[in-house]
């Protein structure tokens, strides 16, 4: 079931979508074309951020959905929301890079908020994020999420996460009440 709200449709990602979704991703976090916004990770991790079948999975999972994000037809941004009981896990959020800093990340995230809210009748959204993306954490801190210290290790050695520049890499878990 797609929905527009500001000149936005978001919808569930399909099949056909993984290999743009996959570009959207790459391009928002990894590689030059990610310096382009803000939410580069090009000085932490090299290599990919996501792959073909780590799209799929979460497009064919009977848990999760990955809410794609279109202007005038083209995908601009997405999001994976996943069903964990009391609360929804929000992941692989990526918006365009030249879209960055004009408020399409502030809509995307409160939709997908208030989809899980109403899918899944969830009370909570958690987020892990690399704990030294203090820029980011502290953009999420203005969407309401907060901070709980609740760290996780960065699983290294495994490329399909990508490739760490630095020995501190950690997934801090961010917390934020949907009531």
């Amino acid at each position: 079931m797609a929905t527009t709200t500001t000149g936005l449709t978001f919808r569930d990602a399909a099949d056909a979508d993984v290999d743009e979704l996959v570009a959207l991703i790459e391009s928002a976090y990894r590689g030059e074309s990610s310096r382009a916004g803000w939410t580069t990770e090009a000085d932490i991790l090299q290599g990919q951020r996501t792959d073909p079948e780590g799209v799929r999975e979460v497009i064919t999972s009977p848990d999760s959905r990955l809410l794609t994000v279109e202007r005038d037809g083209r995908i601009v941004a997405c999001c994976q929301l996943e069903h964990r009981g009391q609360y929804a896990y929000f992941g692989m959020f990526a918006v365009s890079p030249a879209l960055q800093g004009a408020g399409l990340g502030k809509t995307v995230i409160a939709e997908a908020e208030r989809q899980a809210r109403e899918t899944w009748g969830v009370t909570e959204m958690h987020m892990t994020v690399i704990s030294v993306r203090e820029e980011l954490i502290a953009w999420y801190e203005r969407r309401g999420y907060r901070r709980t210290g609740r760290m996780t290790p960065f699983p290294y050695g495994d490329e399909r996460f990508g490739i760490p520049q630095r020995a501190d890499l950690r997934f801090e878990l961010l917390v934020k009440p949907l009531v």
